[in-house]
């Protein structure tokens, strides 16, 4: 066992800021490549990002959710699809803190271990002596190609006819990949469908997700009392994917105001845009948007920093929140980004300028199931109006 001495949040939210040139200078070629590059990789790696959610046994940090936040915010700065692949790297990390232990010995025994994962039940896994035998595919499996496991849903039957989800631990080597991510955005995230085949799981490496939702006792002992793994997965996950979406705004912001200097409203007397006053309106707009999403993005961070390691119940109002945080950051996000595209003018269509690129990006996360803003809002305000939730994601 490795226990390591986690840096502040200023010193990792520092070290993701420094990352932001090479991000941003490998961001074409990961984008055509539809992966990250393995330089990116590497300074990942040596910055100690990836260690951030996993337990301190095994060299990891155990940071809070806002230090995720803030870390994921800044990586988003510099590539979209880097800060998403990221956060589910993390998001898979934290739900390991929950399996038996002997799980997370075998896990990681590698300390560079990466975990993707899905939360969607597209498969079926069928009880056998000792463990589960696991058949089907899923979507959208971000990071898979540079993860050594992916945790990934499927649907056991029960006694009476019906089904649990279950998570299920496999490793990425035993999957089948279909390479159809022929996709507009978040390209380099690498997003394949992976296959299982007849896969046996022992029983260790599978957690039913009832609990995980509810944030009930978990099966590990050794991480029982450890603060980050007493909330309950769906916050702890919306909170995590909040960043990137605040991550490209502010990445936006970046790329317009570098551009800006010298450029000139054509058709216009306006030689030069930033005496304009209708840039003034679009730029003063956008800001004020990113920071509401920042606001949504803090918000919810802070929730899960305050309830989950005082061991608070959560209302079922205050669940369904945390998906109205995530839904608005990722509206506002798109909405700054929106108008300083249409303020960049016809060369900003062109493939080596980056706000194209992240204009795709958050149009892509913005379309992502979970995190669709309609949908979160709806949640949401049916709640308030006292009904019932129209979905167990809460």
């Amino acid at each position: 066992m490795e226990i390591t001495q986690a840096p502040p949040r200023e010193e990792l939210v520092r070290r993701a800021s420094g990352l932001i040139p090479l991000l941003r200078e490998k961001a074409t070629w990961m984008d055509e490549n539809s992966r990250i590059h393995d330089d990116v990789l590497d300074a990942l790696t040596d910055a100690g990002i990836l260690k951030m959610r996993v337990p301190v046994r095994y060299g990891g940090y155990e940071s809070d959710t806002r230090t995720v936040v803030d870390v994921l915010t800044e990586i988003g700065r510099g590539d979209g699809s880097v800060a998403w692949v990221v956060g589910v790297w993390m998001t898979a990390s934290w739900e390991m803190g929950l399996f038996p232990d002997e799980a997370q010995d075998e896990i990681f025994a590698n300390p560079d271990a990466r975990i993707c994962g899905i939360l969607g039940p597209t498969a079926v896994a069928v009880p056998v002596d000792g463990g589960y035998i696991i058949n089907g595919k899923w979507p959208f499996t971000s990071g898979v190609k540079h993860s050594t496991w992916s945790n990934n849903a499927a649907l056991v039957q029960t006694d009476d006819g019906g089904f649990e989800v279950v998570t299920a631990v496999i490793p990425v080597k035993d999957l089948e990949f279909i390479e159809d991510w022929h996709v507009s955005g978040l390209r380099a995230s690498g997003s394949v469908t992976t296959i299982a085949k007849d896969l046996f799981l022992p029983k260790e490496r599978v957690l039913y997700m009832g609990p995980m939702m509810a944030g009930a006792p978990h099966q590990s002992k050794l991480n029982a009392n450890a603060p980050i793994f007493k909330a309950p997965l769906l916050p702890t996950a919306c909170a995590h994917v909040t960043a990137p979406a605040l991550g490209l705004a502010m990445g936006a912001k970046d790329a317009f105001l570098e551009r800006l200097p010298g450029r000139k409203i054509t058709y216009t007397s306006y030689e030069n845009q930033a005496e304009a006053p209708v840039t003034h309106l679009e730029v003063a707009e956008a800001i004020t948007k990113i920071d509401e999403a920042g606001f949504h993005a803090h918000r919810a961070a802070d929730m899960v920093d305050t309830k989950g390691p005082a061991g608070e119940p959560w209302t079922v109002e205050e669940r369904a929140r945390m998906r109205l945080d995530l839904g608005a950051t990722c509206q506002r996000a798109k909405e700054a980004i929106n108008i300083l595209m249409d303020a960049s003018g016809g060369s900003s269509v062109y493939s080596d300028v980056p706000i194209q690129r992240i204009q795709r990006d958050v149009q892509a996360i913005n379309l992502a199931a979970i995190m669709h803003p309609s949908t979160t809002m709806e949640l949401y305000g049916r709640i308030v109006c006292g009904l019932e939730p129209n979905t167990t994601y809460v």
